[in-house]
């Protein structure tokens, strides 16, 4: 397990040193998940990311869910790496503060309702008159244009319009969610992509920025494989079927004896010859109508049953051991506990520790993706409330006088 320490200032905690994306400076004015998880991933990778929060009271994540002193533990997670910056974007000087920063930056990142950024002043046609090499990461539920655009939209609704809550869950039951924002996360990951993009393009292609537009629908929507085609041509609308996966059998979640489940995904035509072969049923193995994925379609709950019954006789370790002998793919389904003493985890550096308030020691996720030349680092982990502003405004050229009198406005 790595241990990172932090001393309180980024300076001291380390630059972005060789990271692949140094040289980046990203201006974050997102809030809660979509736009800060879209900016972690480049404070990981080398970037200089500056998050700009509201005075006083900041990004309203630094109070959700558990808190340590009074500061999310998602806090430290989501926006570590980043410079936090209080700037009041209501206000006509804060918004002068603002467009004087990202004057000089490479990347904008937002995710406020469409209209928002153009009520204060910060459109892209704005922005880029100053910085043409500007790109512009646009998160919103709806996207830039369409006749929903206005409307207020979180991961839940891109989860819900883009398709993903409708196939979650039993036939007889109401749709369920997974118990995380995923929405955002989908949305976010599609952002960078865009962004990393734009960037690329910008440097080929003369330098000029653009905007990447993303809907959290859509995002959600691009991951929903052949539904619309499959409906387009036959009609077919993909349902909720519980645990297994529509159309691919066996690849379903089974019981064992000491009560944990266990998914396994015998789906191959070969992988299901061996995991009959192991549970001693050689006649289903060698039978002719189960040779490929139609026809085990077709008699999926009776594979199911046998599978299951099977599991059922024993634990769950003995059930992965075996499996894993066969070389049939499976896995215990993981509850937080597992995956912090889980020795996969621990060798791939996924469980890393880092100093938080007071000098407590936190457990922390690793970073992905791993790069073999220019890994991300973990340097510190999220801010307290403005405690790079003096620092960056400084860069700007501000006086000590000038950062004092925005204070005193509560601008900053």
């Amino acid at each position: 397990m790595s241990t990172d320490d932090r001393s309180g200032q980024a300076g001291e905690t380390g630059q972005a040193g060789n990271g692949p994306l140094h040289g980046l400076r990203v201006i974050e004015l997102g809030q809660l998940i979509a736009g800060p998880f879209a900016g972690k991933f480049f404070a990981e990778f080398g970037a200089e990311v500056v998050k700009v929060e509201p005075p006083g009271t900041g990004d309203p994540l630094r109070q959700w869910r558990t808190l340590h002193e009074g500061t999310s533990l998602w806090w430290f997670v989501q926006n570590r790496n980043k410079k936090s910056v209080t700037l009041d974007l209501r206000q006509a000087q804060g918004q002068a503060v603002a467009r004087r920063l990202i004057r000089g930056a490479d990347l904008l990142i937002e995710n406020f309702r469409p209209g928002t950024m153009e009520k204060w002043g910060l459109s892209y046609e704005q922005l880029a008159a100053e910085n043409p090499g500007l790109v512009m990461l646009r998160l919103s539920g709806f996207g830039q244009t369409g006749p929903m655009r206005l409307q207020a939209g979180f991961g839940s609704i891109g989860e819900s319009m883009g398709g993903l809550r409708y196939v979650t869950g039993y036939p007889d039951r109401p749709p369920v969610r997974p118990n995380l924002s995923i929405g955002d996360a989908i949305a976010s990951l599609h952002g960078v992509i865009g962004a990393l993009m734009a960037l690329h393009h910008r440097r080929e292609n003369g330098g000029r920025g653009q905007v990447v537009d993303i809907a959290l629908y859509e995002a959600v929507f691009n991951m929903m494989e052949s539904a619309l085609p499959e409906y387009d041509m036959f009609g077919a609308v993909r349902e909720r079927t519980g645990s297994n996966l529509t159309g691919i059998v066996p690849s379903n979640t089974y019981l064992t004896r000491d009560g944990q489940h266990v998914v396994i995904g015998a789906n191959a035509d070969s992988i299901f010859r061996r995991l009959m072969h192991l549970i001693g049923r050689q006649d289903l193995a060698e039978d002719p109508s189960l040779a490929d994925n139609a026809g085990r379609c077709t008699r999926a709950d009776e594979l199911d049953g046998v599978i299951g019954e099977w599991t059922g006789r024993y634990d769950a370790p003995a059930v992965v051991k075996m499996l894993n002998q066969a070389q049939v793919p499976n896995g215990k389904i993981y509850s937080v506990a597992d995956i912090a003493g889980d020795p996969q985890y621990l060798a791939r550096e996924m469980i890393r520790e880092i100093a938080v308030t007071g000098g407590v020691k936190l457990k922390v996720p690793g970073i992905v993706p791993k790069l073999s030349k220019t890994p991300g680092e973990l340097r510190w982990p999220g801010p307290a409330l403005g405690e790079h502003t003096d620092e960056v405004l400084s860069s700007l050229g501000y006086s000590l006088h000038e950062i004092k009198e925005l204070q005193r406005n509560h601008i900053v």
